[in-house]
């Protein structure tokens, strides 16, 4: 090679290094706020790249992501939010966690906010309407805290001689309250008797188990709280030393244990806000995305616990169950 063109080859590279910096520094940042931690939510976390990857981006690749976990404490959601915003963040994007949404709104009304959330967006202040957000938050919302007579209804199918039934509220959620006045109004309904405990940290769940009073005619019917889930092991171990049936909203409890669940499928609810959280990144406006409403229902079952409580599953709901654990 003549010296020459060496030294065009050298004044080439250190002419596109600059360039490179500057097109890794154009690569888009989105924050992932949650509530939990990382190691239990791997399986939303795939459903949420994948959303992703069907609007053309790839973390890595021509996407970064800066993942921030309250791990279990939600008080910390709040500042979380705000730090994202601090760190000026292409979207804020809050799968799967009520309490991530509202807090990611109080601390802005510029950064594009995508959730889904398992109550009304609208009552929660997050969007002026499903059809027009009108606002910097759109996403995906199941409802699922009106899916609390529909878990009720399953509860007594599984042990019909069940009379009572309790439920755990975390008092510092957006979905207890709704969530809580559900289900007392299908218990009133239904002629049976619901009691509510209130728990925010793991040591009042424990009280919570600890209150009940001994007997064979009581079930359990869990909350659609990101926080309960976030110590669902807990929950479920103590549903099972209590020998309590139990009917949860996402199957990962089912999975660990618990007697059934009942919900929209949060894992497709995660896909979505995947794709939306793409298409803001892509140029759309959350103002102008409609709030997806989830549609999918996923019925799990787990027969060994069945097993263990001395609990014939019906026909009927073996029939229309999504997931059968053996």
């Amino acid at each position: 090679m003549r010296r020459r063109e060496f030294i065009a080859g050298l004044c080439a590279v250190a002419s596109a290094e600059p360039r490179i910096a500057r097109a890794q520094d154009k690569i888009p940042v989105i924050g992932f706020l949650h509530v939990g931690s990382r190691a239990e939510n791997t399986k939303r976390i795939a459903a949420f790249l994948k959303g992703l990857g069907e609007a053309g981006f790839v973390e890595g690749r021509n996407l970064a992501i800066e993942y921030r976990w309250a791990e279990g404490h939600a008080d910390r959601l709040e500042s979380l939010a705000a730090d994202l915003v601090k760190r000026q963040v292409a979207v804020i994007v809050t799968p799967a966690v009520t309490a991530a949404a509202v807090a990611a709104k109080k601390v802005t009304n510029a950064v594009p906010i995508v959730f889904a959330v398992g109550s009304d967006p609208v009552a929660l202040g997050l969007v002026a309407s499903l059809s027009h957000p009108g606002g910097n938050a759109t996403g995906v919302t199941s409802l699922n805290a009106s899916l609390a007579a529909k878990r009720l209804q399953l509860a007594r199918e599984l042990a019909p001689k069940a009379t009572r039934f309790f439920t755990l509220i975390n008092p510092g959620s957006p979905l207890g309250g709704p969530f809580s006045e559900s289900l007392k109004g299908a218990a009133v309904s239904s002629g049976v008797r619901v009691d509510v405990f209130l728990a925010r940290s793991q040591e009042e769940i424990d009280a919570g188990f600890a209150s009940l009073p001994p007997g064979p005619d009581a079930a359990f019917i869990s909350c659609p709280d990101a926080l309960f889930y976030s110590w669902r092991e807990q929950i479920v171990a103590l549903v099972a030393r209590h020998a309590l049936p139990s009917v949860f909203d996402v199957p990962e409890y089912v999975e660990t244990g618990g007697l059934a669940s009942y919900g929209n499928d949060f894992i497709d609810a995660i896909r979505q806000a995947g794709v939306y959280a793409g298409r803001i990144l892509n140029g759309e406006k959350p103002a102008d995305l409609p709030v997806v409403q989830a549609e999918k229902f996923v019925l799990a079952i787990n027969l060994n616990t069945a097993k263990t409580l001395g609990i014939d599953i019906p026909n009927s709901v073996l029939a229309a169950a999504d997931e059968v654990i053996e």
